[in-house]
């Protein structure tokens, strides 16, 4: 039972959440067992990060639900003007995919060469900060994803297309979570299998592109 996971950490309160987590990345580097550390502490330590993690992702869900009624209101198909299947098709793909497939290339094209740098030291300390902005920066975009994503109903002709769409960014989440869990303890399973389900993910948004030409 972890009484106060800020004190374990190091940090306060008021701390932001990216100090927090630079220093419990910190401290993950200094206690794992691989490089001498001490088994105990580590597993302390990774149970106050989980803590402090979850209550900043209950944060940004709730920020969430105020993007997606913006969408909402921004872009419902107005009742008084009728709507056609190829009117609907055509809201939802601007709408919802062409913002989804732009966000997600803007995640999936940096990654190899991510990974490349990270490959050379893993345990260097401004090749990991990279590493880890790129992680963060992809987090916020696919809470965007997500937001878009519920924005609007999918149109009945669409639904296969959609759930293939939803497949695609679930699977890049996957993937960066793994990375993200990688960067907390330097585990190399989860190195690897970030990298299969991002380009899992990679293959399905290219598949989603040949797709879109048959609305």
């Amino acid at each position: 039972m972890i009484n106060n996971p800020y004190k374990l950490l190091g940090v306060s309160k008021d701390t932001p959440f990216k100090e927090i987590k630079s220093a419990y990345r910190a401290l993950a580097k200094k206690f794992h067992p691989d490089t001498g550390g001490d088994a105990k502490k580590i597993l302390a330590i990774n149970a106050a990060w989980e803590i402090l993690k979850n209550a900043e992702s209950k944060t940004k869900d709730s920020s969430g639900k105020e993007i997606n009624q913006k969408y909402t209101d921004n872009y419902q198909t107005p009742r008084n003007q009728g709507s056609g299947k190829d009117k609907e098709i055509s809201l939802w793909l601007k709408v919802v995919y062409i913002p989804i497939d732009r966000l997600m290339g803007e995640v999936l094209n940096p990654f190899p060469t991510k990974l490349k740098n990270l490959s050379a030291d893993p345990y260097d300390d401004l090749l990991m900060a990279s590493f880890c902005e790129y992680i963060e920066k992809s987090q916020r975009k696919l809470i965007k994803v997500k937001d878009i994503y519920q924005s609007i109903p999918t149109p009945l002709e669409a639904k296969h297309f959609s759930l293939m769409l939803y497949q695609c960014f679930s699977e890049l989440q996957d993937g960066i979570n793994e990375w993200e869990r990688y960067t907390a303890g330097y585990v190399e399973s989860y190195l690897h299998d970030g990298n299969e389900m991002l380009l899992k993910a990679k293959k399905k948004r290219f598949l989603l592109k040949k797709e879109k030409m048959n609305f």
